[in-house]
C-alpha cells in the first residue's frame, strides 16, 4: 500500500512538473498585467536634460498652481488612495516619512535654501501641522485618511527658463516643489495658506516617473507620469515672484489685483521676446518690416482710388454718348414731343388782321 501512494504521489509531481513552456508563459504574463498597468513602462531615472551650471542666460521665476482649476486637477485626485493610485502629495509625504526624500523648511521671504542647516525632519512638520501619527521605536506610521492631501490645494514650484549655448536650445526647468495646505479658520471664514517645505525636483525625479496620474477627464484610459507632467510643462500657474534684486514678491512692489496681472504679462512677455530675439526675430526688424508693409499696402491703396474714379467718369460718358448717339428718328420724335408739350401764344385780332406787316409810329 505504501508503494502505491508513493506511485501516486511521484505521479503527480511529474504531471506538475511536465507542465508545457507556453503555459508556465501564460500565467506570468496574466500576473504581471495584474499588477503592472498596460502601455506604461516605469523609469528608475528622469528623462529631463539637466540644466547647466554655465547657462548663458537663465530667468528664474516662482509660480503657484491652483490645484482647484482644471489642468491642475491631475495632482490633486485621488484624495484618498484607492485602487493603487495615489495623488503627487501622497507620494511625497511617504518618500519623506521613509527618509528617501530630503525636506527643507520653508521661509517667510518664500526663497528655497538647500542648505544643511535648513533642513526639516517629518517629526516636525507633523507637529507643526497637527497630523496625527503612530510611532513604533524609531518608526513613524500615518494612516492614509490622516494625511491632509484633501487640503493641499496648490503647489508654489520654482522654474527656471534658459538658453543652453552648448545645444542651442531654449529651455525649461521645475527645479523646487512646495506644496501649499489651505486650511479654514475656527470661525468658518476665509483659507488661509500654508506652505509646508521645499524639495528638490531632482532628488524626487526617480520617483515621480513611476507616479501614475489619470491624464485626460474624457479618456480613464490615458495616462501620464508626474516627470512627464512637469517636464512637458503641462501645469498652469500664475507668477507670484522672480529672482530679483530686491528679492521682493509682486505683491509687495504692485499695490492693485490689476498691476500685478500688468506685472505677470509683462514678466511673459520679456521671456517671450528674448526667445524670440534668440531666434533671429529682433523687434526692432519686426518693426521696421511692420512699418515697411504698411507703407506698401497704403501705396497700394492710394493707387486703387484714381482707377475707380476714371471707371466712374467713363460710365457717366458712355451714358451720354449713348444718348447722343441715337437715331435721326429718335431725335424727331423727340422734338415732336416737346413741340406738343410747349403751349403756343395766342395772337390778337389786330395782328390777324394786318398779317405779318408790322407799323412803327414815331413820337414828335
Amino acid at each position: 500500500m505504501k508503494h502505491i501512494i508513493a506511485i501516486i504521489l511521484s505521479l503527480t509531481a511529474l504531471a506538475a512538473a511536465a507542465q508545457p513552456p507556453a503555459r508556465l508563459r501564460q500565467k506570468d504574463e496574466k500576473k504581471n498585467q495584474s499588477t503592472t498597468p498596460q502601455g506604461v513602462a516605469y523609469r528608475d531615472f528622469p528623462t529631463a536634460q539637466p540644466m547647466p551650471d554655465d547657462a548663458a542666460w537663465r530667468r528664474d521665476i516662482y509660480l503657484s498652481l491652483d490645484l482647484t482649476k482644471e489642468d491642475n486637477a491631475v495632482l490633486y485626485y485621488p484624495t484618498i488612495p484607492a485602487g493603487g493610485r495615489e495623488n503627487l502629495f501622497t507620494r511625497l509625504f511617504k518618500l519623506m516619512l521613509r527618509g528617501q526624500l530630503q525636506a527643507y523648511d520653508y521661509k517667510l521671504d518664500g526663497s528655497e535654501d538647500f542648505s544643511e542647516k535648513n533642513k526639516v525632519k517629518a517629526r516636525d512638520i507633523l507637529d507643526r501641522y497637527h497630523i496625527f501619527y503612530e510611532t513604533n521605536g524609531s518608526k513613524i506610521r500615518v494612516n492614509d485618511a490622516d494625511l491632509p492631501s484633501e487640503e493641499v490645494k496648490a503647489y508654489f514650484i520654482k522654474v527656471s527658463h534658459y538658453y543652453d549655448q552648448h545645444t542651442a536650445s531654449f529651455r525649461s526647468k521645475v527645479t523646487a516643489l512646495c506644496p501649499v495646505l489651505k486650511r479654514g479658520g475656527d470661525f468658518g471664514d476665509s483659507e488661509s495658506q500654508y506652505p509646508m517645505f521645499w524639495i528638490k525636483y531632482d532628488d524626487a525625479a526617480p520617483q515621480l516617473g513611476k507616479l501614475m496620474l489619470m491624464g485626460s477627464n474624457l479618456n480613464n484610459a490615458a495616462t501620464i507620469s508626474a516627470d512627464d507632467f512637469f517636464t512637458t510643462g503641462a501645469y498652469k500657474g500664475d507668477i507670484y515672484k522672480t529672482t530679483n534684486l530686491q528679492d521682493r514678491l509682486l505683491t509687495q512692489y504692485c499695490e492693485t489685483d490689476s498691476a500685478v496681472t500688468r506685472e505677470q504679462r509683462r514678466i511673459e512677455k520679456e521671456m517671450t521676446d528674448f526667445q524670440d530675439r534668440m531666434w533671429g526675430r529682433d523687434s526692432v526688424v519686426m518693426a521696421k518690416a511692420a512699418a515697411q508693409k504698411a507703407q506698401a499696402d497704403s501705396i497700394a491703396a492710394t493707387q486703387k482710388k484714381p482707377s475707380a474714379r476714371t471707371a466712374r467718369s467713363t460710365g457717366r460718358r458712355t451714358s451720354a454718348g449713348t444718348a447722343t448717339g441715337k437715331s435721326p428718328s429718335a431725335k424727331s420724335s423727340a422734338v415732336a414731343q416737346k413741340r406738343q408739350r410747349t403751349p403756343k401764344p395766342k395772337s390778337s385780332p389786330s395782328s390777324s388782321s394786318r398779317g405779318s406787316y408790322s407799323v412803327r409810329r414815331q413820337r414828335h
